[in-house]
């Protein structure tokens, strides 16, 4: 099979995987909703049932202003892009998962933190806080997940066995 016949969601893979492009976007898609909506609901809570005006003043009610809308979009792109960096790591390095970790938990990590470098009130910054660390969770583990269900490993087919280490005992 040329390259050019060779399926998209293949091209470019380590030797021995190949990607599932459209699922992993596809979970990439869904991630996007579930950001959004755990921005939306976040802010929501901290409004009506802590009172909290995050990213909006008291005045602008438990709905708030543009702000509100824009903060679920920021989740959902952010969910997108996180399946990019994913997509990018699944094709051009090795153990892809271990380096999609590391980079969401410290993107994670300044997001929680940045908004105590702002002169709101305390009960704001830790509600910001709080919703960031919520999406960085999700985000990491619904695209982690949907990684590992997208990589393909080819079939072994000359009746020889992997290289990994057997689980008989004794061995």
């Amino acid at each position: 099979m040329s390259r050019q016949q060779e399926p998209r969601s293949e091209r470019g893979s380590s030797p021995g995987r190949t990607v599932d492009a459209r699922q992993l976007w596809s979970g990439g898609a869904a991630t996007a909703v579930v950001a959004a909506l755990i921005a939306l609901a976040g802010i929501l809570v901290c409004r009506w049932l802590f009172n909290i005006p995050v990213l909006a003043p008291r005045q602008d009610g438990a709905w708030g202003d543009a702000s509100t809308a824009g903060y679920a979009i920021a989740a959902a792109a952010a969910a997108l892009a996180a399946t990019a960096i994913m997509h990018l790591l699944l094709i051009a390095t090795p153990r892809p998962q271990m380096f999609f970790t590391w980079i969401i938990g410290l993107a994670t990590v300044i997001a929680v933190a940045y908004p105590f470098s702002t002169a709101a009130p305390l009960s704001q910054k830790a509600a910001t806080a709080i919703i960031n660390l919520m999406l960085g969770a999700a985000i990491g583990s619904l695209i982690n997940g949907t990684a590992a269900r997208v990589i393909r490993r080819p079939a072994i087919t000359d009746g020889s066995q992997p290289s990994y280490p057997s689980p008989a005992l004794g061995s």
